[in-house]
């Protein structure tokens, strides 16, 4: 374990409006930066530790409050990694005793058979409970221990302050940086800038982002590849456009030769100009397959 010394020279970054701000402003602005660094396509890496250890701290903070231990397990993309950083946060910043409870718990639920990690996650094992609050044959004795453990676990906020304590650790961060917005902005392009296979990540991301696109989207996109026209934005959708008669949903959207908005019948798709209603471009949907 690396005791929350840094493993690069990035430093912590805080935005100006959490300076002398409350605890859960210091850990949000925090997160509000890891946000932007991800959004610009730094990877962990590239984002300084400490800072991600604060983040993922409060991740765990922040499902855990939701749901306990299993809505954790359940959101955490990529549980050895973020374990790492939770268990390096909370040592570096003085949790022991939610350290302690967060080792236990994922040793627990690690420990868990595959029914019994489903029951737990489902969270329909209250109905194994007897009047004692015994099992009463739905649950397994390792699943109400991880029950117990969420009891405990908001019992031990009120004794050791994770937030308190996270933010006191950000605040203590040697090379601390503290930026308004267009410093922020400024400093994450300059690390951006330093990426070594900036176009292939970017392309990366514009294929995942394509495939979880909503159908109106793709639908707009291929329009616009017709048409030859370059997508800007989608701005809105309008559910009381009139065409040819009848009321139907339209969706505005911009390209760089103007704006322009897409309809729908059963049969086709059409890229039309508000002004003229003239149909710049269309698309025929394929049958599905029987």
């Amino acid at each position: 374990m690396s005791n929350g010394q840094p493993t690069n020279n990035f430093p912590v970054v805080l935005t100006a409006e959490s300076a002398g701000a409350s605890n859960e402003d210091v850990v949000d602005a925090n997160v509000t930066v890891v946000n932007a660094m991800y959004a610009e396509l730094l990877d962990a890496p590239e984002i300084a530790p400490n800072a991600l250890r604060s983040y993922y701290v409060d991740f765990y903070l922040t499902q855990a409050l939701g749901g306990g231990f299993a809505q954790y397990v359940f959101t955490a993309p990529e549980r050895e990694e973020i374990d790492a950083h939770v268990r390096e946060g909370l040592e570096a910043m003085g949790a022991t005793a939610h350290l302690d409870l967060f080792n236990r718990a994922a040793a627990a639920f690690d420990a868990l058979s595959d029914d019994d990690a489903d029951s737990y996650l489902d969270g329909d094992f209250d109905a194994g409970l007897d009047e004692d609050g015994g099992s009463a044959g739905g649950a397994s004795e390792s699943v109400l221990e991880l029950e117990e453990l969420d009891g405990e676990f908001e019992s031990l906020l009120e004794t050791e302050d994770i937030t308190a304590l996270n933010a006191a650790w950000l605040r203590s961060q040697e090379g601390l940086l503290v930026l308004d917005d267009e410093q922020l902005e400024v400093h994450i392009a300059g690390r951006v800038a330093l990426i070594p296979n900036l176009e292939e990540r970017q392309a990366e991301a514009a294929e995942e982002a394509l495939e979880s696109a909503p159908e109106f989207e793709l639908i707009i996109r291929e329009l616009c590849d017709v048409a030859g026209h370059e997508l800007e934005k989608i701005t809105m959708g309008d559910p009381n456009y009139q065409h040819n008669g009848e009321t139907i949903l339209a969706w505005h959207f911009t390209t760089d030769q103007g704006d322009f908005l897409m309809v729908e019948d059963d049969e086709e798709a059409y890229m039309i100009s508000p002004e003229s209603r003239e149909i710049i471009a269309a698309v025929e949907f394929e049958e599905a397959d029987a």
